[in-house]
């Protein structure tokens, strides 16, 4: 088991990406911490530690990441809006920025200085292919919190290399979630907004959560120690 004896604490791990993180990690042997803001999707998870968190509550976010006393951090916790510059709103961005990456700030402020301590860590932050990477149609707010988040984990790879922290950051393309099942419907035409959403992967298909999770596990892993500050794009050759 690659994560045997290690502790990780996650955010958002209650659907899609975050819940395929906190599974995968705990069969590699991890003593995982699952975070969300809704305590029922966390009901059924089979991991450590399960309870609710709100990432937006500084206080709270600090206090839960400073007791897990992580050795890895997974920081899953997102939001996505539709549109172009032209429809943004300061209510919109805000949000955005502040769960896409004021949250990840948060909690990797918290982890380093246990990290610190132990001489060692690792944090895995979801970024987006629709980021710095590239842009897509109708994504202005996500895609510019995305490119932010991607921004942040090479500055704290920087500043801790010599350390013992490494910090990298995984960029999807298009996954099948719930929070993309649930864009799909609110579109009016759930078939043809999937046949656009795949479109989009010259791979011809959606990605799976399960098939992100094995990247978290890889970059939380000892396997990845000579790793960080890199932004790994898993995108059905979006970025190609």
């Amino acid at each position: 088991m690659r994560l045997q004896g290690k502790r990780v604490f996650v955010t958002a791990a209650g659907q899609g990406i975050g819940r395929a993180s906190a599974l995968a990690l705990s069969r590699e042997g991890a003593h995982v911490i699952a975070t969300d803001l809704h305590d029922k999707f966390l009901a059924d998870l089979n991991v450590a530690e399960a309870f609710a968190l709100d990432v937006l509550d500084k206080a709270a976010l600090v206090a839960a990441v400073t007791k897990a006393q992580p050795d890895v951090l997974v920081n899953c916790s997102g939001i996505v809006h539709s549109g172009t510059i032209e429809q943004a709103t300061d209510e919109d961005f805000d949000l955005a920025m502040n769960l896409n990456v004021r949250a990840h700030f948060h909690a990797i402020q918290a982890a380093v200085p246990g990290m610190l301590e132990r001489g060692q860590g690792a944090i895995v932050n979801i970024a987006s292919v629709c980021s710095s990477l590239r842009g897509l149609p109708n994504r202005f707010i996500y895609g510019t919190s995305k490119g932010a988040t991607i921004a942040l984990t090479k500055q704290v790879a920087a500043d801790y290399i010599t350390r013992g922290i490494r910090a990298n950051c995984i960029a999807p393309g298009t996954v099948d979630t719930p929070s993309l099942q649930g864009r799909l419907h609110a579109t009016g035409d759930y078939d043809q907004a999937m046949k656009d959403f795949v479109a989009r992967q010259p791979m011809g298909r959606l990605g799976t959560a399960d098939e992100i999770a094995e990247l978290v596990v890889y970059l939380s892993s000892d396997e990845t120690k000579y790793m960080t500050g890199q932004c790994v794009a898993i995108d059905g050759g979006m970025t190609m």
